[in-house]
C-alpha cells in the first residue's frame, strides 16, 4: 500500500510538471502562464483538473480553415452587393480599414437600427419578424432555454418550418449544458436544422469546453438581423430572484445585414460542414434606408490570429477626443484594455465605465474589484449599476462612434470566446445610445459614493488580490 501512495503521488508530480512546461511553451501572456502555473502548483489535484477542462491550447486546431471560410464568404459578399457612393469618414478611417484588414469586415452604408433596452421589446420584435419570415431565419445563440418564452420562440421556428422556410438554429453546447436533448430533437423533427457549437463530448471535453459561441445573431430572409446581448431565456422578461436583467440589443435594416448573415454563414459551415453562397440569401434590399449610416460587424475567435474586438476597443480609447463610455456584466480586462483606458483617462477623456454593483458570479466580483480600484485612480469614472443585474455590452464615443454585441471587457470574450458585435459611425446612432447609457446612469451609484466598495477590511482586499491573479483563467 506504501508503494502505491508514492507511485500515485510520483504520478502526479509526473503530471503537473508536464503540464506546467505545456503552459510554458504556449507562449502566451505572461500573467496567463503565470496564473496558470500558481494554479497548478497551488491548486492540488483541482489545479490539474481546471487545465485539463480549461487549460489547454487548443486554439491553433483547424476542424475547418476559418480563413478559407472567410475568404469564401466575403467573395460571396462582394458578389452579391454593390454600395455606390461608399464614404467613409477620415476620423475613423484607421478603425475601419483594421476590422476590414483583420477580419474581413466589409464597411455597409444605408442603415437603420431600433434599440432594445429589455427582453419584452426585444423578444416582440424577434416573434414579429419569425411570424412575417418567408424564406429563411437563421439563429446563432449562446443560450436557448427550455423554459416558457425559449418554448414560446422554438414553437415560431417551427411553425415556420412546416410551412416551407428554411430555418437553421446554431446553439452553444456549454450554454446550453442544462437544457434536454429533447428540446432540440423537437426542433429537428419539425424540420429545422439544428446544431450544437463544437458539442462537448468525452474525450474530447478538456479540449473544446473553453472556447464557446457566445454570439447572439440572428437574420430574416437577408433583409433584417438582430445582433446584441441577450439570449433566449425568460430571465430577460422575469430576471432571476428579485434581480431584474438589463440589457441591450440592437435590429438593423440595410446593407449590415449582409454582415451579420456573413457571421452566421461562417458559423453554420464551422458547425455542419456546409458553405451556404448562394444569391438568394444576400437579397436586394429594396426600400431599404439610404442615408451615411455606415456599419461594420466584427466576429472574433480564439482561432484569430489577433483579437479584433479587443484590438479595436484599445484605438478607439486611445483615439478618443472627447469621452468613451462602456457598459459590461463582467469587467476583467486585458492588459492592453488597462492601459488604453489609463492613457487616455490621464489624457482628459472623459472615461466612464458602467458595471453590476453586484456580479451573477462571486468569483468574477472579487477579481473584478481591483481592478475597479485602479483605473479609479488614473481618473476613470466607474458606476455600479443598482436596479438590478446589467447584461449589456456597448460603447459611445465622441456621438460619433458606438458598438453594441457579445463582448464583454474580459479575457474570455477578448481570447476565448466566439464573438460578434456591430461598430457604428453616425452620429445620431451614437447619441442614440449615449441616452441609454445616461438613463442607466439614473440608476448607478458613482464608485466614490459607494465607499465599502473600496474601503474594505484587509484581508478581504489580499482575497480579492489573490483571485486577481486568477483573471486571465476566468
Amino acid at each position: 500500500m506504501v508503494y502505491i501512495h508514492w507511485l500515485t503521488y510520483l504520478i502526479y508530480i509526473v503530471v503537473t510538471v508536464s503540464a506546467i512546461v505545456a503552459v510554458l511553451m504556449d507562449h502566451r501572456q505572461p500573467a496567463k502562464t503565470v496564473a496558470w502555473i500558481m494554479a497548478l502548483i497551488f491548486l492540488p489535484v483541482i489545479g490539474i483538473v481546471l487545465y485539463f477542462f480549461f487549460g489547454q491550447n487548443t486554439r491553433r486546431e483547424r476542424y475547418l480553415s476559418e480563413h478559407n471560410i472567410d475568404l469564401l464568404t466575403k467573395s460571396s459578399v462582394l458578389e452579391f452587393v454593390e454600395q455606390k457612393n461608399l464614404y467613409v469618414p477620415e476620423t475613423h478611417r484607421s478603425l475601419i480599414n483594421l476590422f476590414t484588414n483583420r477580419s474581413w469586415a466589409l464597411p455597409f452604408k444605408d442603415n437603420a437600427t431600433d434599440i432594445y433596452t429589455d427582453g419584452y421589446g426585444y423578444f416582440h420584435s424577434l416573434l414579429r419578424e419569425i411570424a412575417g419570415a418567408r424564406h429563411h431565419i437563421h439563429l446563432d445563440t449562446y443560450i436557448f432555454e427550455d423554459d416558457p418564452l425559449g418554448n414560446l420562440v422554438a414553437d415560431a421556428l417551427m411553425d415556420k418550418a412546416r410551412d416551407g422556410v428554411e430555418v437553421r438554429v446554431i446553439y452553444d453546447d456549454v450554454g446550453c449544458w442544462n437544457v434536454d436533448n429533447r428540446f432540440f430533437d423537437r426542433m429537428q423533427e419539425a424540420g429545422i436544422e439544428v446544431y450544437p457549437f463544437m458539442p462537448v463530448r468525452f474525450p474530447a471535453f478538456t479540449s473544446k469546453v473553453n472556447y464557446r459561441n457566445h454570439r447572439k445573431l440572428c437574420v430574416i430572409d437577408g433583409r433584417v438581423a438582430f445582433i446584441g446581448g441577450m439570449n433566449i431565456a425568460m430571465r430577460y422578461i422575469k430576471g432571476t430572484g428579485s434581480q431584474p436583467w438589463r440589457d441591450t440589443h440592437l435590429r438593423i435594416e440595410g446593407n449590415a445585414v449582409y454582415g451579420v448573415q456573413r457571421a452566421f454563414m461562417v458559423d453554420w459551415c464551422f458547425v455542419s460542414g456546409t458553405l451556404i453562397t448562394d444569391r438568394c440569401y444576400y437579397p436586394e434590399l429594396k426600400g431599404a434606408p439610404e442615408n451615411n449610416c455606415l456599419m461594420q460587424v466584427v466576429t472574433d475567435s480564439p482561432f484569430s490570429e489577433w483579437p479584433d474586438i479587443m484590438q479595436g476597443y484599445v484605438r478607439i480609447l486611445l483615439e478618443a477626443r472627447r469621452y468613451v463610455y462602456m457598459e459590461t456584466p463582467y469587467f476583467l480586462p486585458t492588459e492592453p484594455v488597462m492601459f488604453a483606458m489609463r492613457i487616455a483617462a490621464l489624457a482628459g477623456v472623459d472615461v466612464r465605465i458602467m458595471i453590476p454593483m453586484h456580479a451573477d458570479a462571486r468569483f468574477v466580483e472579487w477579481a473584478s474589484r481591483s481592478y475597479v480600484s485602479e483605473i479609479v485612480e488614473s481618473g476613470v469614472k466607474v458606476y455600479l449599476y443598482k436596479a438590478g443585474f446589467n447584461h449589456s455590452k456597448l460603447l459611445v464615443c465622441d456621438d460619433a462612434l458606438a458598438s453594441c454585441g457579445s463582448a464583454n471587457v474580459d479575457f474570455r470574450s477578448f481570447e476565448n470566446n466566439f464573438e460578434a458585435n456591430v461598430f457604428i459611425y453616425d452620429e445620431a446612432t451614437a447619441l442614440r445610445l449615449k441616452k441609454v447609457f445616461m438613463d442607466d446612469v439614473e440608476q448607478c451609484v458613482p464608485i466614490e459614493d459607494a465607499m465599502n466598495y473600496i474601503r474594505i477590511p484587509y484581508l478581504q482586499r489580499l482575497w480579492e488580490s489573490v483571485v486577481r491573479l486568477l483573471s486571465p483563467l476566468l
